[in-house]
């Protein structure tokens, strides 16, 4: 699985197709445990093997449910059964990265002051965490009290005028997760 720090909810995996183009569900196992199935939509499992139907082509895909437009070939001959993981997916986890920039040139920009001040306090956030753990933990409780001043008032006021496909994509997040996000946020006011 393919994740950035700040994906809020974009996760990519290698997606398969099937020879008529269609992509499959997830393959259930028998875990000869009673009524318990496994089941996973790994790209490997797509071989042929254990009544698994078999793949042709992969793509990148996404949670939020993007797919990737370009597919490529999988050639069975080469998947190490024991290691299928080096098998070469650099196609469709480079799609998947394109994809992430663009859901990230859709976000609202953080002013660049503002950006500065964040990143900075990141470093020395990461500077001192193994030193000074205190520090580090009163730092963070610093910014918790902000957070808990200004995100319900902003989560109000964006989910009265916003519609949420446009927040989540504001916020570079799946609605889902910006769901999460703002119900975090969700406490009285205080004023």
């Amino acid at each position: 699985m393919w994740q950035r720090d700040e994906a809020n909810g974009h996760e990519g995996t290698v997606g398969v197709l099937l020879e008529d183009g269609t992509e499959p569900g997830p393959v259930y196992f028998d875990s000869a445990s009673g009524s318990a199935f496994y089941e996973s939509t790994d790209w490997w499992v797509y071989n042929g093997t254990l009544r698994a139907p078999t793949a042709e082509r992969m793509r990148a895909r996404c949670t939020c449910g993007w797919r990737g437009q370009n597919t490529y070939p999988i050639d069975w001959n080469r998947v190490q059964s024991h290691r299928p993981f080096a098998y070469d997916t650099s196609g469709p986890e480079a799609d998947w990265e394109t994809h992430m920039d663009d859901v990230a040139a859709r976000t609202v920009p953080v002013p660049e002051d503002v950006a500065r001040l964040l990143s900075q306090i990141r470093r020395q956030l990461e500077d001192i965490e193994d030193e000074q753990p205190l520090v580090a933990l009163r730092i963070v409780g610093e910014l918790e009290a902000i957070i808990s001043s200004a995100g319900p008032y902003a989560a109000r006021t964006a989910t009265a005028e916003i519609p949420m496909p446009r927040i989540a994509e504001a916020l570079g997040m799946t609605e889902k997760a910006a769901l999460s996000r703002l119900y975090r946020y969700a406490s009285p006011l205080r004023h």
